[in-house]
This record gives C-alpha cells, sequence and structure tokens, in this order.
C-alpha cells in the first residue's frame, strides 16, 4: 500500500489540464473520464495530480524567502498517494489523529514537519508523538496542556507546544464547519491562553513554539482573516510584555474554494497582508479544501430515471454515504454529464442515491440532459469526498484514481463486501 503507485498509459490522450470538456467529453487532465470508468468502474473518485501540486505550489511560493510551513490538513483528503504528491514538495501536515500521523509517515512525510491538533488527544497519541519528534502540540484546554505535560515528563522528552486561541471571530459560513466563536469547542480564549502560557512558562517539560487559531471553513472573504490576525497579534505583544517570546504564529486554515460561482480569497494577496503584520514570526498555514477541494472528482452512473406529477429523479448508484456532503451541509456540487448525450430526457432532476434515507441525495433541480446509463460528475469533491464516506447500508466504499497528465493510477481498491463483516464475530452461546 506504501509503494509509489504504477501508471499506466491510457487508450486515448489530450492537451487538456485537470477536468476539463473536449468534443463534448469530460476530460481528467489528458485521459477521457469515460476510459478511466470503463477500466475502474462506478462510483469513482478521480483525483489530479498536476492541480494538487500546483495548489500547494501556489500556498508555498507566496511567502517568497520568509520562513514558514505550509502544513496540509491531512482531514481533507488522506490518501496515501495524495499525502505521497505533497510530501515530496517539502510539505508540512495538519493531523487531529494518531491514525492520520501514521499515514503521513506511511506516505514519506516528516513527523518534525506536523502539528498535531484537535481537542481530544489521549496519553497514547501524545506519547507516540512526541517519541517520533512531531514539531509542535496546537493545544485546546488547560486539561490538554496538563495531559501533554504529565506525559512529558513520564517519558523525559519536552514538548513543544502552542496554544489555540478562540478569537471569537465569525467567519460567516456553515455553522457546521465555523470553530472561531465563543460556543464553538474549538480553542480558548484570549484571557485563558495568557494564563496558560504563563504555566506553560514555568514548566520544565513545555516548550512554548507558537500561537494557533483557526476560525472555520469555506471562508470566502479575507476579512474575518484579518481580523483574527489582529486579535492575535495582541495577544503575542501582551506575551512579549511579558517576557515570553513566540517563534510561529499558525494561522489555521478555511481558505474556500469555487464550488458554483463563489468569489474566492487571492492566496498571495492574503498572505502579503499577514507578512506586513508578523515581523519575523515564521507563518504557519493549514489548508486542505484549497489544495485538494477542486483537484478531485466524484463519478456515478445513473441506474434509473423516474418521474412522477411534480418531480424527476435520476437514481445513481453513488449515495450519501460515498458524498456526504449535500446531505450533511447542504452542499452545492456541480453536475456535469461526462459525455453528452443528444438523446437523453431533459429535465430538472434530483440526483439520489441507492440509500434507504430521503436525504440520500447528491445534488437537486439540476437542469442535465440524461438517459439511463450515463455517467455524472459531481465536481469539486476532492476534499471531505472519501474521507467523509462510510459504509451505511454495508456498502463498500469506492475505489480512488489519480491521474497525470496522460499517466492514471488505481490508488486505493474498491472495497468488497465481506472485508465489511470480517472483523466481526458470533456470541459464544457457551461463555458467561
Amino acid at each position: 500500500m506504501n509503494q509509489q503507485p504504477q501508471f499506466q498509459v491510457p487508450t486515448k490522450s489530450s492537451s487538456l489540464n485537470t477536468f476539463s470538456f473536449q468534443q463534448n467529453a469530460l476530460y481528467a487532465e489528458s485521459i477521457p473520464v469515460m476510459d478511466l470508468m470503463a477500466q475502474y468502474g462506478s462510483p469513482l473518485y478521480i483525483y489530479s495530480r498536476t492541480e494538487i501540486e500546483q495548489n500547494w505550489q501556489q500556498f508555498d511560493a507566496a511567502f517568497g524567502e520568509r520562513p514558514h510551513l505550509v502544513c496540509y490538513a491531512v482531514k481533507a483528503n488522506s490518501n496515501l498517494a495524495v499525502l505521497n504528491v505533497l510530501a515530496n514538495l517539502g510539505s508540512g501536515f495538519d493531523i487531529v489523529s494518531i491514525g492520520e500521523l501514521e499515514r503521513v509517515i506511511a506516505a514519506g512525510g516528516m513527523p518534525n514537519r506536523c502539528v498535531f491538533s484537535g481537542v481530544a488527544k489521549s496519553k497514547a497519541e501524545i506519547q507516540k508523538a512526541l517519541e517520533i519528534g512531531i514539531f509542535c502540540f496546537n493545544v485546546e484546554s488547560e486539561a490538554e496542556l496538563e495531559r501533554i505535560q504529565s506525559v512529558a515528563r513520564t517519558i523525559g522528552i519536552m514538548a513543544p507546544i502552542s496554544i489555540r486561541v478562540n478569537p471569537d471571530v465569525d467567519a460567516n459560513t456553515h455553522p457546521y464547519i465555523s470553530t472561531g466563536l465563543k460556543e464553538n469547542k474549538f480553542g480558548v480564549d484570549a484571557g485563558t491562553a495568557l494564563s496558560l502560557y504563563h504555566m506553560a512558562d514555568q514548566s520544565e517539560y513545555l516548550k512554548i513554539c507558537g500561537l494557533d487559531y483557526h476560525i472555520g471553513s469555506q471562508i470566502s472573504d479575507v476579512l474575518p482573516f484579518i481580523e483574527a490576525l489582529d486579535k492575535a497579534l495582541e495577544l503575542i505583544s501582551q506575551l512579549q510584555s511579558d517576557g515570553i517570546k513566540l517563534s510561529h504564529l499558525d494561522l489555521g486554515g478555511g481558505i474556500g474554494i469555487s464550488y458554483k460561482d463563489e468569489q474566492t480569497i487571492n492566496i498571495s494577496d492574503y498572505i502579503q497582508s499577514v507578512l506586513s503584520k508578523t515581523g519575523d514570526l515564521k507563518i504557519l498555514l493549514e489548508p486542505g479544501r484549497a489544495i485538494v477541494g477542486n483537484a478531485g472528482i466524484f463519478v456515478t452512473q445513473v441506474e434509473y430515471l423516474k418521474r412522477n406529477s411534480i418531480k424527476s429523479f435520476a437514481i445513481v448508484d453513488g449515495a450519501m454515504n460515498d458524498l456526504m456532503r449535500p446531505s450533511l451541509y447542504g452542499a452545492y456540487h456541480k453536475a456535469v454529464v461526462v459525455k453528452e448525450n443528444p438523446d437523453g430526457i431533459e429535465d430538472t432532476w434530483d440526483l439520489v442515491g441507492p440509500v434507504c434515507e430521503t436525504g440520500d441525495f447528491l445534488a437537486k433541480d439540476r437542469e442535465l440532459r440524461l438517459n439511463q446509463g450515463d455517467y455524472i460528475a459531481m465536481m469539486s469533491a476532492g476534499a471531505y469526498g472519501f474521507a467523509l464516506s462510510s459504509n451505511y447500508n454495508t456498502r463498500p466504499r469506492v475505489a480512488e484514481v489519480m491521474v497525470a497528465g496522460n499517466r492514471h493510477a488505481l490508488v486505493r481498491r474498491r472495497e468488497e463486501v465481506k472485508s465489511l463483516f470480517e472483523n466481526e464475530c458470533f456470541l459464544d452461546e457457551e461463555s458467561d
């Protein structure tokens, strides 16, 4: 599983990049998506290595010579091939579990370029991270700070820490992905953070490294980022007055992408604004969606067309367990027919799946020309797509493929039904 993908040459190619139409058919970079569906089956996730690389490099280049670390948020898409592409670029990683850390290591990433976020780090996770040389813990509470100190004392390793501050800034995003308000579970307020820094400063086993904040996800306006930054700098100034100097500032992630027609943040302008305010501090950034979101699509096949007096349904083989965002957030993904079919039925369709839930839909009220057997691509599905998938209704998770120019490779095999219950067992009737 840790081996490099073995790319294969497809039967046809084009000069197009990423996901574009040529001769009325959708291409993934230089490969017809129909060719990929014929080889790998449906449903299918398809990722563009070129776009992943370009998106990460856009962040990295914006810092110029300023000390920085772009830490990809693993939770957005944790496929080993994706992580390997980023590790080969020199990326850092933002992880929230020991599982994600192990994935990063398996993909060739360096522990000393990883920040460990998350509100519920266990003793075992903390110890493992310390033993392999994690770059920094983003500390979410006083209780967590005490636990990190206790584990560090027990194993005799000094723990690098950064306090996550909740700046109470409204990111104007979906409430489920807003993380920077007082009512959210993340971080601590400025007053508590100041107290925790002083506690850490008195510890023999805690090394103060930085300050961290993260205000939410899919943010399309730079002003909340700047507001949070200004609040963080006020706290840093207070710490400096108290004799506590930080070496880095972690801005978190959250930069949005265009799913429909959203205006997006100019990354270079945003980073330049940050650099103009932050002196000689090393800057960490934790983008996830902005790197992989538009670098992936989810392709599903129409099984049946069903129409009644008020609704038309395209019943597809992909479901909410494969692409959860529409059901979970009411999220929008553009839906396009992979190969235009002039004989299709033109109508306004709800794209619904096989799962026995009314909430099982991928899109609603989409004007498409469809026939049974057509493939539909849900665009901008590279982030929080497969990563949020499940086996609900005992449905095997789908395959993942990566393309690079005119090459392609299977980077996750499709699950088999028998594998879904191989770790289960019957109750032994003879046991007490």
